[in-house]
């Protein structure tokens, strides 16, 4: 077995590029991006002397930024369960009704408190989201995720409420059709 060994005054020019991109690809936003490569490095400082030398440096420190971007989302997805109700609803337009936004918390699951899980499952989930075409990609972050508001994110992307709540429906659809071949099973 090799044993590997901890190098910090060479991370930067080894790792920041690759650790910068692995981040960006998950965040789709350059300077969270860059947050957390510098938060990856300080907390592999912080606990340089808990490195076994099992993995391979750079592995090691990717291990430690899976973290730091699952925490971050954490964060920003502090309010558990968003629940979006169409009322006034026609089942044969996307055009008809109006979108009622409420938070909702599930009182009978025992998942938020299952840490391991959570990981598993927020890497999961980012994983299918980087899967999604660019455009849902980045409209379903701005709403879920960074909860930008319908009016804000219309009026950057040029796009219309209808079109937006289409676009998350395809892709809620998509992530779920994902997260069943990938995570559920």
């Amino acid at each position: 077995m090799t044993t590997h060994k901890l190098q910090p005054d060479f991370w930067v020019d080894n790792y920041a590029d690759y650790l910068f991109n692995y981040a960006v690809g998950r965040v789709s936003d350059v300077e969270i991006a860059k947050d957390l490569v510098s938060e990856t490095f300080f907390a592999g400082l912080k606990s340089a002397k808990n490195y076994k030398g099992d993995a391979a440096e750079r592995t090691w420190l990717i291990a430690i930024l899976k973290r730091k971007i699952i925490d971050h989302y954490r964060k920003i997805n502090s309010n558990k369960g968003k629940a979006e109700v169409r009322m006034g609803y026609s089942a044969n337009s996307d055009e008809d009704g109006d979108w009622l936004e409420e938070k909702i918390a599930d009182p009978f699951s025992n998942f938020e408190n299952s840490t391991i899980e959570n990981e598993e499952l927020g890497l999961a989930i980012q994983e299918c989201i980087s899967k999604l075409p660019k455009k849902q990609a980045k409209v379903f972050t701005m709403k879920t995720i960074q909860e930008i508001s319908t009016e804000d994110i219309c009026n950057e992307l040029g796009i219309n409420p209808s079109n937006l709540w289409v676009i998350i429906h395809r892709a809620r659809t998509t992530l779920m059709d994902c997260l069943n071949q990938n995570w559920y099973t």
